[in-house]
């Protein structure tokens, strides 16, 4: 079990803000400037009442926890939900819930 690439992921998820755009990003809403399934940059600080630069830093944090993916399309880029982090978080709690295993060796 890698500790710390764990912690980063659910830091990720311990933000309002972050909360916030997981829920768009589960559901997004229709739009001219991206995909289906994908919210484009420029429609998160609206959604999120943050600022651009907050949003970025949230998207960052998101992207580098493995839970959201990017994609650049011209000037702007497109996120999505990365259905592996969240994998990866679920795999993670399953793996500390079993009360019959012996504990994981500490890295």
């Amino acid at each position: 079990m890698d500790f710390d690439k764990s912690a980063e992921l659910f830091k990720a998820l311990g933000d309002p803000g972050r909360l916030k755009i997981l829920a768009l990003l589960q559901c997004p809403p229709a739009s001219d400037c991206a995909q289906a399934q994908a919210v484009c940059a420029c429609d998160l600080t609206g959604y999120t009442g943050l600022s651009q630069p907050t949003v970025s830093h949230h998207m960052r944090l998101l992207v580098q926890a493995g839970l959201v993916t990017n994609t650049k399309r011209g000037r702007w880029t497109e996120y999505a939900l990365n259905p592996e982090g969240f994998a990866q978080a679920r795999g993670l709690l399953a793996a500390l819930q079993v009360a019959d295993q012996p504990p994981a060796p500490i890295q």
